[in-house]
């Protein structure tokens, strides 16, 4: 039996509460990826159900022993329910977030069509965006990404 949508995004926020306190205890490096998901010269933003509900990439850590691309292709199904095979790779940053440094492999895949699966348990909504007109409430990295992507 799966438990409601509401129930499981309170587990998550709960589980997102201890986790920034470990990280403010042990102030750990962490290695994560960031997609950018590009169809028709727009790019998909999510808003997290937990955290911060800035409009942001999708993405995710890089467990111990992955690499990254293959953490890209792991999140993407797991968030938006698409097997992702092709990535470009748009470099890393290195950033300070929640106190914790992340070490960000920044990935690129373009699609050729819009469909996805919506996991509601992390993601509360995703919408696709042209680069010359983003919502007011980005992300702190999404400028930042975007200035890297191949072709612009």
């Amino acid at each position: 039996m799966r438990l409601p949508v509401p129930v499981r995004r309170a587990a998550i926020r709960c589980a997102y509460i201890a986790l920034r306190l470990y990280w403010f205890v042990f102030r750990p490096r962490i290695v994560g990826v960031k997609c950018v998901l590009v169809h028709d010269r727009e790019v998909l933003l999510v808003r997290h159900s937990y955290g911060h509900r800035s409009w942001d990439f999708p993405g995710g850590t890089v467990r111990r022993r992955e690499r990254p691309v293959d953490a890209a292709r792991r999140e993407m199904e797991e968030e938006l329910g698409r097997r992702i095979e092709a990535w470009a790779d748009l470099g890393e940053m290195f950033v300070h977030i929640n106190h914790h440094d992340d070490n960000l492999h920044v990935l690129q895949a373009d699609l050729p069509d819009r469909r996805i699966e919506l996991n509601l348990t992390e993601l509360a909504e995703s919408a696709w965006f042209d680069p010359a007109a983003l919502p007011a409430d980005l992300g702190r990295y999404v400028r930042p990404i975007l200035a890297r992507l191949s072709g612009s």
